[in-house]
């Protein structure tokens, strides 16, 4: 497996770069990819979004900036901005196990293990995919495509963001619950590096990952 670092990358390159990397695994049989990376302020509207999902809110003047995308990955209403870690596992499922619930549950298994790093008591709710803290609060959204048994899309990490975005979205379609991030959680400003390093070494775990290479990791 590669891992990889694009750092602070528009959403609609990242998506065209992850279907390069998907073709070429398909058809080149190409190491698998772990690719992290940043986006700006942007929301990510998945196949199953409902209508009502980006509220009032988003036409205000604060907000008006911000664009929004329709894409191929599962889930509803998502929202990317610098200080998140976003990681997209392009993963040939083939290989491993091919079962998107068993990949789904080890994409959050990593997540929980990481964020005990950094004494975060993260589990998951029955019945909704993503990692939480207490009974209420996201911290990780997650949702994925997958063609073929190769995976693209991934997970969306809150580290140290602006959470006032979500304030635009129904996050993930869920309207009794509220969305968190490691900073509001502990009150430290842990960097980028520091959790694509404990999310890395979670993932090479989790997934049982023998040979990785990490290549143009940005620091």
């Amino acid at each position: 497996m590669i891992i990889t670092d694009w750092g602070l990358i528009e959403y609609q390159e990242a998506w065209k770069q992850q279907l390069k990397i998907a073709d070429d695994i398909l058809h080149h049989n190409v190491d698998d990819t772990l690719v992290f990376c940043e986006h700006p302020a942007v929301i990510t509207l998945g196949r199953t979004t409902q209508a009502g999902s980006i509220v009032e809110s988003y036409h205000s003047e604060q907000f008006s900036d911000v664009p929004f995308f329709e894409t191929d990955r599962g889930g509803e209403a998502t929202v990317h901005n610098p200080g998140q870690l976003v990681g997209y596992p392009v993963f040939n499922l083939m290989r491993t196990t091919p079962d998107l619930h068993w990949f789904l549950r080890s994409i959050e298994e990593a997540i929980i293990d990481a964020l005990s790093v950094f004494h975060i008591e993260a589990h998951r709710i029955e019945g909704l995919t993503g990692v939480w803290v207490g009974g209420d609060r996201k911290i990780c959204a997650i949702g994925i495509h997958c063609r073929k048994w190769v995976t693209t899309h991934g997970f969306a990490l809150n580290v140290s963001n602006d959470l006032a975005l979500f304030n635009t979205i129904i996050p993930c379609g869920i309207h009794d619950k509220s969305v968190t991030s490691i900073l509001a959680e502990t009150g430290i400003s842990h960097s980028i590096p520091q959790v694509r390093e404990e999310v890395s070494k979670s993932f090479i775990k989790v997934f049982s990952l023998k040979s990785v290479l990490v290549n143009a990791v940005t620091t």
